[in-house]
């Protein structure tokens, strides 16, 4: 039996998903260690726990399904909050090691997945052990990402929305090098899928912080709901355009 592409492809609609998922990660897992008052400990035990269950049912599908891909993909950028702010603030290593630890963490894995395939192609993915080099390298891409909004945040002191344009400053010069360079192109997408992620962990601070602390003060539950509805119709309007299609 032919074996079928796992993930997804790369396009516009993929980005836009992926910016709504990295806000929805930052909401909910604040959501449960602070607002639920859970702490990071049990974020990281409830979050990981979720993680395992969605990346099993995504590694038992014959083929792409957005569903659970992008299921997968909202559970690392949660657990991603979670390990960010369990390194920062239970083990206290502050944003800066954290973030430093975490990109070792990414650069690690993309080398062994490299080594092991000889390419870094996030697309298509077909073989099973190829497929948990991706996922790892997604979950250490989330976790640095979120480490780094922070760290602008806290360490640097840039405003939410400061943090925001900044880096989605970066992800636009992403695309523009993307287009008119000849910079390898993998290279500039994990760039692009690192950044996306302080991009929106900024913007879900902006939404949910008080005024006073140069944020919205929506609430991480509001937050979170207006996330997920907007990433249930994405993930929708993904479905639709992919079910006719086998990969």
């Amino acid at each position: 039996m032919k074996e079928l592409n796992k993930v997804a492809k790369v396009t516009l609609l993929f980005w836009l998903m992926k910016i709504c998922a990295t806000t929805l990660g930052e909401t909910l897992g604040d959501f449960l260690a602070q607002t639920l008052g859970l702490g990071y400990s049990v974020g990281i035990l409830i979050t990981l726990a979720f993680f395992i269950l969605v990346l099993v049912v995504q590694l038992l599908q014959k083929k792409y399904n957005p569903i659970y891909f992008w299921l997968v993909i909202i559970a690392t950028t949660t657990l991603g909050t979670e390990i960010s702010d369990f390194l920062d603030r239970s083990l206290h290593l502050g944003y800066t090691w954290g973030s430093l630890l975490l990109f070792t963490g990414l650069v690690l894995t993309l080398y062994a997945w490299d080594r092991k395939f000889e390419n870094l192609a996030v697309f298509p993915i077909v073989a099973r052990t190829k497929e948990l080099y991706y996922w790892v390298a997604i979950l250490f891409s989330n976790s640095l990402g979120t480490a780094f909004g922070d760290y602008l945040s806290d360490v640097i002191g840039f405003s939410y929305l400061i943090g925001a344009m900044v880096t989605a400053s970066i992800i636009i010069l992403v695309v523009l090098m993307h287009y008119f360079t000849k910079i390898n192109q993998i290279l500039l997408f994990w760039i692009a899928f690192v950044f996306t992620r302080p991009f929106g962990a900024t913007f879900g601070d902006f939404l949910t912080k008080p005024i006073l602390n140069g944020g919205l003060d929506l609430g991480t539950l509001s937050a979170s709901v207006v996330a997920m509805v907007v990433m249930g119709v994405l993930i929708f309007i993904a479905y639709r355009k992919n079910a006719h299609l086998e990969f």
